[in-house]
């Protein structure tokens, strides 16, 4: 049975391949009498001025993907194009960490409520838990805390590979009384406006900083 060391052991084993990935990508030698790939681009903006976000060296691609939203129809990366996005996976029953995010966003929102709305950046929250959120109660959830924030689940394996496909993980954890609760990556993601994974924003969060790279990520890569 999975318990919290369990999980702790999956995270690591994500972390050193997405190391080896990126060994592999960034450091491999070039086969002779074949030129080098040029490196996607990334924005231009000094790592220095980022108080919260952690660009990669080179963006990822997303895999193609297929959530459920909460107004009934699909998600897909075309709509996640145009506009710059923080993904955060989390889920309605969590007793602290998801609402306490949630609440951290919703303040960075509100700081870009004044940007127009082609460049105004947008939050995505993904719920891992769907024995018990629908779609539509994955969106009444996500809009409590900010009436913008796009919210989406998916039956299995689609979570899981859409969750893979970003380097992060989750858990069904049994509790007392039998009952349950999900661990899951605390993580954001930063998708740009091409729908490509440019970064991630780690915990202790902070709202104005957040709000400040993403209003400024956005200004130079719209």
């Amino acid at each position: 049975m999975f318990n919290r060391q369990t999980l702790l052991v999956v995270v690591a084993a994500v972390a050193a391949g997405l190391g080896l990935w990126a060994a592999q990508v960034f450091m491999s030698p070039t086969p002779p009498g074949r030129t080098a790939p040029a490196p996607a681009a990334l924005p231009a903006v000094d790592p220095a001025r980022l108080k919260a976000v952690r660009l990669f060296p080179a963006p990822r691609q997303v895999p193609a993907f297929s959530l459920d939203q909460s107004d009934g129809t699909p998600l897909e990366p075309g709509e996640l194009q145009g506009r710059w996005t923080i993904v955060f996976l989390g889920f309605t029953h969590c007793p602290d960490v998801c609402p306490t995010t949630l609440t951290d966003l919703s303040r960075a929102q509100a700081e870009w409520e004044h940007l127009p709305e082609g460049r105004r950046p947008q939050v995505l929250f993904v719920s891992v838990d769907p024995e018990r959120d629908t779609p539509a109660k994955t969106g009444e959830y996500a809009r409590y805390f900010h009436a913008g924030t796009l919210a989406a689940t998916a039956a299995e394996p689609a979570l899981e590979d859409f969750a893979t496909s970003l380097g992060m993980v989750y858990m069904k954890v049994p509790v007392d009384g039998g009952d349950y609760t999900m661990d899951h990556s605390s993580a954001l993601v930063v998708l740009d406006a091409q729908g490509r994974q440019v970064g991630l924003i780690r915990p202790p969060f902070v709202p104005a900083d957040i709000a400040a790279d993403l209003a400024l990520l956005a200004e130079v890569a719209p």
